[in-house]
């Protein structure tokens, strides 16, 4: 269903979905995976290790606003991070991003292509760019920052990938 806004731009109706987003370097990043699979673990380390700022944890509300799409968080738990071992924190937070990177977290190592082609995941029929990380790597961070930050080459490299 589509409606407007007060500034006449065209909304579609938000959806509740799985994930956590943050901001980095004022890009959204929205963090897609199963209960148990990380979203939290790897936000927290963005959050505090590399200035990342919480959006939503473990709910995030989606919605396409004049053609790029938003993430914001649920009333009820804005602010809030659930720290595994630690309890629900409260933390510094933004309202919304703009979404510009999508991470899929894959349980293995061995779920991931060590030269992948560039992927993008569809939301809400926005194309998005996508990555799978494995978040338990100790560079997982870095990579993510890497994925908004530089970009990727053709496979330059005199063999093939895996």
């Amino acid at each position: 269903m589509t409606v407007k806004n007060k500034r006449g731009y065209k909304v579609l109706k938000s959806e509740n979905i799985h994930a956590n987003t943050i901001s980095l370097l004022g890009k959204g990043i929205l963090i897609l995976g199963p209960s148990g699979s990380g979203k939290s673990d790897i936000s927290l380390r963005l959050i505090c290790n590399h200035n990342a700022v919480l959006i939503a944890d473990d709910r995030t509300l989606i919605q396409v606003q004049n053609g790029v799409l938003k993430a914001s968080c649920p009333k009820n738990i804005k602010g809030l991070l659930e720290v595994r071992g630690v309890g629900i924190c409260k933390i510094p937070h933004k309202e919304k991003a703009t979404i510009s990177l999508v991470v899929e977290l894959v349980d293995s190592l061995e779920k991931i292509t060590r030269l992948p082609e560039n992927r993008t995941m569809e939301i809400l029929n926005i194309q998005i760019p996508s990555i799978k990380i494995y978040p338990f790597e100790v560079s997982a961070p870095e990579k993510i920052i890497a994925a908004i930050c530089y970009q990727k080459t053709e496979n330059i490299l005199p063999f093939k990938s895996d």
